[in-house]
């Protein structure tokens, strides 16, 4: 447990992101006082507030900040001079940041965290299927929401389970170096690529950390790599040479004997994740779960939130909702979507997320929407505290990437400004037998609700 000034308050400022919501219902699950903040009103903080959690929403103010809480944890994207951090400093507040306080956590369980480029949600919660279905109950703490495992409060569809064990299993995001506050016992990296430039600057930088992700896992920890990805097979091979990590290598590829058994029993598609699948696999054997137990939690893994998730119909098309915002998981959700729907005219609704992706990968977005027969770009999601509004480099907006889409591809490529606009578009031009994704890590997601 987390040890504070104060024995049970505290309060999160950023309450309402989809990571500190997580955080909110483990100290809640703990008997702590949970209060917070947020900009604005949401779904989550509703059901925060659901949960008997006083919110402000709206501008921050001190006052906002409870007497005797003692302990506050903050978004990672807060400004240093925000109000109620300035005042938890004031009043000699304990004060961490979400990755801080999660890896206070991971020193107090035994520890399963799964890093990674892509699929560190999905391979998190196939991690944690394993686990209840081989009878480990572990607390799990995600950066979505798990559909098929009950929260704390009973309900389906959270970002929060509670355990009644040892086992703690945590999503391990590397931006800004968050992942590097993590001890894990089971260390998963699924991939490793050119992501987070806008911290990292360059490849090296993020090989690095990733290896101090590694290194810094307790003594004894065992590492689960994907032989599948260069980068990491790099990394793993270099680490075996090392004495102090001999023997603590599990490795596992789409070569694996394994992969059928998998690929057959697996509800969701794409070949991406029958790779997480195998890295939910090679966990559960090394903590000695019976296979068949482990391809029975497999083969009963819905998905979760903003992966490819059915969401319903517009004129009889099937309308989908997926997270993905980098070139490689647009191809790759692209390539499972039509592998699942070979016959049908896919429809990818892309809205890039954060104009300095957009403008340092540019060359490799081009491709990534070769399975699309439509696509509908919109302006870059403006990330608040990563990036200067409207600093957009004409070489690289949206309109570009639609040209150079359609030079690519000669299909339907359409620009639309205006969000607003994409709920008419598509209910005039989608029929029977389309597939519409709608697709991007902003805010995309509340257009998807409007049209089914």
């Amino acid at each position: 447990m987390v040890k504070t000034q104060n024995n049970k308050r505290v309060y999160l400022i950023g309450i309402g992101g989809i990571g500190m919501s997580s955080l909110a219902r483990y100290y809640l699950s703990e008997g702590f006082m949970v209060s917070g903040s947020d900009i604005v009103s949401s779904p989550i903080t509703e059901e925060l507030e659901g949960l008997g959690v006083k919110i402000f929403c709206g501008p921050h103010k001190a006052s906002h900040i409870p007497r005797g809480s003692g302990f506050i944890v903050h978004t990672a994207a807060l400004r240093k001079d925000n109000l109620e951090l300035k005042e938890g400093r004031k009043r000699k507040y304990v004060i961490r940041t979400y990755a801080e306080a999660l890896g206070e956590l991971t020193k107090n369980y035994f520890t399963i965290a799964v890093a990674g480029a892509h699929g560190k949600s999905t391979t998190t919660a196939m991690v944690a299927k394993v686990l209840i279905e081989g009878g480990l109950d572990p607390t799990v703490i995600i950066g979505t929401r798990l559909k098929d495992s009950s929260g704390a409060d009973g309900k389906k569809d959270t970002n929060f389970r509670k355990g009644n064990s040892k086992y703690l299993i945590v999503e391990a995001d590397e931006y800004a170096g968050s992942f590097l506050n993590y001890h894990p016992d089971i260390a998963v990296l699924t991939n490793i690529d050119e992501e987070h430039l806008d911290f990292y600057k360059t490849k090296a930088r993020i090989v690095s950390a990733f290896k101090k992700f590694l290194t810094g896992s307790k003594p004894g920890a065992v590492f689960v790599l994907n032989n599948d990805n260069q980068d990491v097979l790099k990394l793993g091979l270099l680490l075996s040479k090392l004495k102090r990590f001999s023997g603590r290598f599990r490795w596992y590829s789409l070569r694996n004997s394994a992969v059928e058994d998998i690929k057959y029993r697996l509800q969701v598609p794409g070949i991406h994740n029958v790779s997480n699948a195998l890295a939910a696999y090679c966990v559960g054997q090394t903590l000695k779960i019976p296979n068949e137990k482990i391809l029975k939690a497999l083969s009963e893994y819905g998905g979760v939130w903003r992966r490819f998730e059915y969401k319903g119909t517009l004129n009889g098309a099937k309308i989908f909702d997926d997270y993905a915002h980098h070139p490689t998981e647009i191809k790759a959700t692209l390539e499972a979507a039509r592998e699942r729907y070979p016959k049908h005219r896919i429809w990818c609704v892309f809205q890039p997320h954060q104009q300095d992706r957009l403008s340092r990968l540019f060359e490799r977005f081009v491709p990534a929407f070769d399975c699309a027969n439509e696509l509908v770009l919109l302006d870059p999601y403006e990330v608040p505290g990563r990036e200067k509004p409207r600093s957009r480099r004409v070489n690289a907006s949206s309109f570009r990437l639609a040209a150079a889409v359609d030079a690519r591809l000669k299909n339907n490529v359409y620009y639309i400004s205006y969000s607003s606009q994409i709920p008419e578009f598509l209910a005039r031009y989608v029929g029977m037998h389309d597939i519409v994704i709608m697709m991007g890590a902003g805010d995309i997601w509340k257009l998807t609700g409007k049209l089914v």
